[in-house]
């Protein structure tokens, strides 16, 4: 088993630090805020001070952390990962950033010595908690075998998909095609419910045919009590698809639909909806339509 340092202890980061213990490794973990630090040290994990304490003789650094500016300064900064990390080290990034700041990590990791795969994951907060996450990786293929024992630990389906950034490519795919099938979600909730349908039982229906999905089987009830309890919040959402905008803009290919749900997204933030589930994107439905509950 291995010596992990984990930074980052927050809803999702904090589960998966405790699989971690669970599996056998010797996990410390470092967050800025207290709660994430008792979740591990009650899950068997030891608490640091400081990223630099945490990451002082760790075989592997696991970072899960929520923007680009957060992973920056993990990595970059004087008491961060790459000033004190020793050569060899496997660092693994489960944050949700822009390709451009995974390879920038990518190659500052390798010229300090340092192994770095990106590994943004799909699946949430339950995914996490009960260690079902889709792990996207991009990174060397050594190093992805090397990380397969973390990977076992909270995942179920992981993948390497390709160079350094290439998961964070992957990732803003799935973030479209989540974000995206919300809105259709919502949009058919309105239509059943204007038409006088049983929208539940039709619901149910759907979600046993070609138009099943993830999202149909684990929302589509609490998107009709209109409970929006975070799994993912509407504001992380918002950042992802400002990532897949942008990646679609380097890669140098058009998405309107992509365009189109970001807005959906960003009027969902805007009209302070921000700190509830992604779901939520329903409340914008119905506004457009007239029909808010």
């Amino acid at each position: 088993m291995s010596r992990i340092a984990f930074i980052g202890l927050g809803i999702m980061g904090a589960p998966m630090a405790g699989h971690l213990v669970r599996a056998g490794h010797e996990v410390t973990g470092y967050d800025v805020v207290p709660k994430g630090l008792d979740a591990l040290v009650a899950a068997g994990g030891t608490a640091a001070d400081s990223t630099a304490e945490a990451v002082s003789g760790a075989e592997i650094v696991v970072t899960m952390l929520p923007q680009d500016e957060h992973v920056e300064s993990v990595y970059f900064g004087d008491g961060g990962v790459l000033a004190n990390a020793k050569p060899g080290t496997l660092c693994i990034d489960f944050s949700t950033v822009r390709p451009e700041t995974s390879i920038r990590v990518a190659e500052a990791g390798r010229e300090r010595g340092l192994r770095v795969l990106d590994a943004p994951v799909s699946g949430g907060e339950k995914g996490a908690v009960d260690a079902v996450l889709s792990i996207m990786v991009g990174g060397a293929e050594e190093d992805f075998e090397a990380a397969r024992p973390v990977f076992e630990a909270v995942g179920k389906t992981f993948e390497r998909v390709g160079g350094s950034g290439a998961g964070q490519y992957v990732k803003a795919a799935n973030q479209l095609i989540v974000g995206g099938t919300y809105a259709l979600a919502a949009e058919a909730i309105v239509l059943m419910e204007a038409a006088g349908v049983d929208a539940k039982a039709g619901l149910d229906v759907i979600a046993g045919g070609l138009a099943a999905s993830r999202i149909l089987d684990i929302k589509r009830d609490t998107m009709l009590r209109r409970e929006f309890q975070p799994g993912f919040r509407i504001d992380l959402h918002h950042k992802d698809m400002g990532i897949a905008t942008a990646a679609a803009r380097s890669a140098d290919v058009s998405l309107p639909m992509t365009a189109q749900v970001a807005q959906l997204i960003a009027a969902a933030r805007a009209k302070g909806y921000g700190s509830l589930d992604h779901s939520a994107l329903l409340k914008v439905v119905e506004d457009l339509s007239g029909r808010s509950s």
